[in-house]
């Protein structure tokens, strides 16, 4: 079963529900034009690993932020993700 987009929104933080708000438009406009839900499905599939991620904002605003630091090339220590995935929770 897929989550509700009303659902993912609510659980999503303040700074990031135009961001889907935006992208479920277009996904529905594309929808309604091509006859197919394939990409609606993948946005919630993807908002919904997000809003997920949110549960804990202060852990969800340092990942982001640890993100788009190494985005500009920013040297962060980092580990691999058969560490990091094997942590609680994730």
């Amino acid at each position: 079963m897929h989550p509700v987009p009303r659902a993912i929104r609510a659980a999503l933080l303040p700074e990031e529900a135009g961001d889907f708000d935006r992208e479920f438009r277009q996904a529905m406009t594309a929808a309604t034009e091509t006859v197919d839900l394939t990409g609606v499905l993948d946005l919630l599939e993807r908002w919904g690993r997000e809003a997920r991620s949110s549960a804990d904002p202060l852990a969800h605003r340092r990942m982001l932020d640890h993100a788009d630091r190494l985005e500009r090339g920013e040297n962060l220590r980092t580990g691999p993700w058969s560490v990091t995935g094997a942590r609680p929770g994730l």
